[in-house]
């Protein structure tokens, strides 16, 4: 998991995959597995090595894979109103 400074200074974003594979008894269906973790666009290494993994180790077939990526520290938005409101 990436720490508050790797957040900061190598750019981790919160990434969701969502992996489609086929099921080894049935390979004409298709299974989704929800994937998330810190890592870094657009290269994606650790989701890269999770792939790598599942090619590896696992029966299920890879499909496809769509990725989306969020980043989570953000400067602040500041809004200007033209109102001031005084409470007593």
């Amino acid at each position: 998991m990436a720490t508050f400074e790797d957040q900061l200074t190598k750019d981790y974003r919160l990434t969701t995959a969502e992996i489609l594979y086929h099921l080894p008894d049935h390979p004409d269906l298709l299974q989704s597995y929800i994937w998330q973790e810190y890592d870094i666009s657009p290269r994606f290494p650790v989701l890269k090595n999770f792939l790598d993994f599942w090619t590896r180790e696992l029966d299920g077939k890879l499909h496809s894979v769509y990725v989306a990526s969020k980043k989570i520290i953000t400067p602040s938005e500041f809004g200007f109103y033209d109102a001031e409101f005084i409470i007593h």
